[in-house]
């Protein structure tokens, strides 16, 4: 999808609030509350905004670990890296997985209650599929900032 001037304004205000109403948005990049839903509607049927969501402050629901893991597989055949994908997208407590290049191949975003269900899932997930080499984590201490907004071209 070709994205205009007025698309990207939408999309910059729906980033930092996707509740803002169509007329709000309109008024603010001069188009009509119906020109902006169907900008809207178009780029929701484009997949160019993939979902709306509320971001919740995990510690404000419930305790939990976040930790960053990097995977390191043993070969790098595309059916091994298709499988662990496959593998890591159905995991609940894996709530990002990025495939990188660098000295490792994979770094996870994992989320859990505690120590004991990471070492179990580190049993289930890492020390039993024997592609995997070796992994690392990390355990967060304090999150100093996060971002959802991507840049986008003015």
């Amino acid at each position: 999808m070709n994205l205009d001037k007025f698309d990207i304004e939408i999309l910059d205000i729906l980033q930092k609030d996707n509740l803002t109403s169509q007329r709000d948005i309109g008024e603010k990049i001069g188009l009509s509350a119906a020109a902006v839903q169907r900008r809207i509607k178009k780029m929701r049927e484009e997949k160019v905004i993939l979902a709306d969501i509320s971001v919740i402050d995990p510690e404000e629901v419930v305790s939990q670990i976040l930790l960053f893991v990097e995977i390191e597989l043993d070969t790098d055949k595309i059916e091994f890296i298709d499988e662990i994908k496959s593998t890591f997208n159905k995991v609940p407590q894996i709530q990002q997985c990025y495939y990188v290049t660098g000295e490792v191949d994979f770094i996870l975003v994992m989320v859990v209650k505690s120590m004991q269900e990471y070492e179990s899932l580190t049993r289930k997930l890492f020390f039993s599929n024997s592609n995997i080499r070796r992994f690392k984590t990390f355990v967060n201490m304090h999150t100093v900032k996060t971002g959802l907004q991507i840049p986008l071209p003015k």
